[in-house]
């Protein structure tokens, strides 16, 4: 596609109703992954996804709005998701592969009896942003404001919920009504992203900007902004290259934008190791005491060692006691009158 043709489909309502709903789909959904990634649920947008398909067939058997009804199966279904994992039975990984399983198995079956072929469910198992009228857009950015206001306006308590459930109980949060309510967000956002990645793909828009995000950032702010950033850019991006092929091809955008932020997973993945493995050789020694034992053994005698370190010898510089060590070749030098000590 040239470049007139693409300014030209930008120009056109429809096109930029989608860019409208993956901008907002790309901020909502990695928001909420965060505190999921956190809790080590990364899963649980998938199997609300599976859930939310008997959604969408209802909607479709009743001749309602398939939309609404996915909310409403998908909170009731992450309520239940909630209760069965707070149980915390021994079988209750097993409750939970049933219930998702039957939410889809059980999707396809009421479509059917519906008079409704495949080709209809395909539209929110894998996406459909481009058929998006104005009341879809509406609805996905009222229900975008409801995700990120509340989840940033409740940071500090979801946070510390989600990081450390037993301190937050100790400190007067109400442990139950935030997991509950990071269930019910996770549902909303789910069928947020349901028009725009598919409840199949929603999940991977919920998890692999944090991942990504992961590798550079230090800080669970930094992190949510960061993964923020990537879902945007990969929503828009995706759908932009999904749009960009020729006519003749059918590109589908939720699956392009679950690629593009796999690929930008995978081009920060080796700057994060690097930068692990650097934050991982300038951490400061422990302070050493007359008890501490002697961890550190003579190294390179001064004539026989192969680099004399100095201010500008390149290597990390880092306070030890009294003097410098030099991080250098996995372990460090410390300079000791006509050689180095190897800690």
């Amino acid at each position: 596609m040239s470049l007139a043709e693409l300014s030209d489909l930008l120009g056109r309502e429809f096109m930029q109703r989608a860019l409208l709903a993956a901008l907002l789909t790309g901020l909502a959904a990695p928001a909420i992954g965060t505190f999921l990634v956190q809790r080590r649920l990364a899963l649980l947008g998938d199997g609300i996804g599976h859930v939310a398909v008997t959604g969408v067939a209802l909607g479709l058997l009743t001749g309602t709005s398939p939309t609404w009804t996915a909310v409403v199966v998908a909170i009731l279904g992450a309520v239940l998701i909630e209760v069965i994992r707070e149980q915390g039975h021994t079988n209750g990984d097993v409750a939970l592969a049933l219930l998702f399983y039957g939410g889809l198995a059980g999707g396809v079956l009421i479509t059917g009896l519906a008079g409704q072929g495949a080709n209809k469910l395909q539209a929110y198992l894998f996406g459909s942003i481009t058929s998006l009228s104005d009341a879809d857009v509406w609805f996905t950015l009222a229900l975008a404001v409801v995700i990120l206001t509340v989840t940033l306006g409740l940071l500090p308590q979801l946070f510390a919920v989600a990081s450390d459930p037993e301190f937050a109980k100790v400190a007067g949060l109400r442990v139950r009504f935030y997991n509950l309510l990071l269930a019910v967000l996770a549902a909303i956002t789910v069928t947020v992203a349901m028009r725009t990645v598919g409840l199949l793909l929603v999940s991977a828009l919920m998890i692999v900007p944090v991942a990504t995000s992961q590798q550079l950032a230090r800080s669970f702010r930094t992190t949510l902004a960061g993964a923020m950033a990537v879902g945007g850019v990969a929503a828009v991006g995706g759908l932009l290259i999904a749009a960009s092929f020729p006519a003749d091809t059918t590109v589908a955008p939720g699956p392009t934008i679950v690629l593009l932020a796999l690929a930008m997973f995978a081009a920060t993945w080796p700057v994060g190791a690097w930068l692990r493995r650097r934050r991982r050789l300038a951490e400061p020694f422990p302070i050493l005491t007359d008890d501490s034992p002697d961890e550190h053994e003579v190294g390179h005698a001064d004539g026989e060692h192969p680099h004399q370190h100095g201010d500008d010898c390149g290597h990390p510089a880092v306070e030890h006691g009294d003097h410098v060590d030099y991080v250098h070749d996995g372990h460090r030098h410390a300079p000791h009158g006509e050689h180095y000590d190897e800690h």
